[in-house]
């Protein structure tokens, strides 16, 4: 079968042929890739920044972000059966570990992470196991949800984590209204009565913004930190969304939280650095994002199949790959995200 692989870092990843995982243990269900999203992790990857932290041996076939139809199934596995269309939740786990009891799936002590650690979906086939499916509703497309496996997960995650913080009266920013903030601006709206200001250097990207809900919008020239301010009577958010995570934003979306606020850090590469006394004086919250769990999947499922949540998505040829990464890479993907089709 084709997989894109990565033979080694700071270089373009090839498509090579490989052989066919094959299902061996009770749960393992095998899934015939029909959607593969393309993620700026993936770009990461390829650059090394996940080398230490993985662990994976090189070449290795990337791609966190699958949809598709159930080939195969282990003899233990009664939730799905060949045929059925289903998304995939990016982590294999035990479902036996204290997290994964407690409903912290995210977190399973003995979770392997496809197209992270171990052979991705960026390929003709994936191996997964039962507890990682998520059968579609009958009207979603697997090319229509397929980047909601993890780039929406993680923003929704991050949103259903706030919700407590957002009641009516209180306002919200998000910082990126691309590929995560797009899905993050409607699970806001989904899920809060928060007053939404989205703030991103692309214009394109705003009136994206603007369609899907946002109250304001501000464009990232210079000056957002002050409009941002002026929005919010002076005070700032009470929560603030960086879907970024580097090249400044960071310290511009604590500058955007208020007293008593939170910033949520889901995109990264960057770094935040925040006086001690800063965090005190103003007693401000620091909030990483990890990926959603299982149940944060099914809920976005259930708004993606109510239209509450929807893609902006480009769809490439598996075979153009290289392609898709490196239109990502150039930022000639605005307000979406890149799929690839086997």
């Amino acid at each position: 079968m084709r997989a894109v692989r990565v033979h080694q870092y700071q270089q373009s990843p090839s498509i090579d042929q490989v052989p066919e995982p094959v299902v061996r243990g009770p749960l393992d269900v095998l899934v015939e890739v029909k959607a593969a999203g393309v993620c700026r992790t993936d770009l990461h990857i390829i650059e090394g920044q996940w080398a230490k932290l993985s662990g994976v041996t090189l070449p290795y076939t990337i791609g966190h972000e699958n949809a598709g139809t159930v080939r195969e199934v282990g003899p233990a596995v009664s939730t799905v059966a060949p045929g059925d269309t289903v998304i995939l939740h990016p982590l294999v786990t035990c479902g036996l570990c204290h997290a994964c009891r407690a409903g912290d799936d995210s977190h399973c002590e003995n979770s392997a992470f496809p197209g992270i650690d171990t052979d991705g979906g960026m390929a003709d086939l994936l191996l997964t196991n039962a507890r990682a499916v998520v059968r579609l509703d009958p009207g979603l497309e697997p090319a229509d949800v397929a980047a909601l496996a993890d780039a929406g997960l993680t923003a929704y995650h991050a949103v259903r984590k706030a919700v407590p913080l957002l009641p009516p009266g209180t306002h919200a920013v998000v910082i990126g209204a691309g590929g995560l903030g797009h899905i993050g601006l409607q699970s806001l709206t989904a899920l809060t009565a928060a007053e939404v200001t989205v703030v991103d250097r692309s214009p394109e990207a705003l009136e994206l913004a603007s369609r899907l809900g946002a109250d304001h919008t501000v464009l990232s020239d210079g000056d957002q930190v002050a409009a941002v301010l002026d929005l919010t009577g002076g005070k700032g958010a009470h929560v603030v969304f960086d879907f970024v995570g580097e090249n400044g934003t960071e310290a511009e979306g604590v500058a955007m939280t208020r007293d008593t606020g939170s910033y949520f850090v889901i995109g990264y590469g960057g770094r935040v650095d925040v006086p001690t006394i800063d965090i005190i004086s103003r007693e401000i919250n620091i909030i990483g994002n990890l990926v959603g769990t299982y149940t944060d999947l099914v809920e976005l499922m259930t708004l993606a199949a109510r239209g509450r949540v929807t893609l902006r998505t480009r769809t490439y040829p598996l075979d153009a790959a290289l392609d898709a990464l490196a239109d990502l890479d150039a930022g000639r993907i605005p307000g979406g995200r890149a799929i690839l089709v086997p």
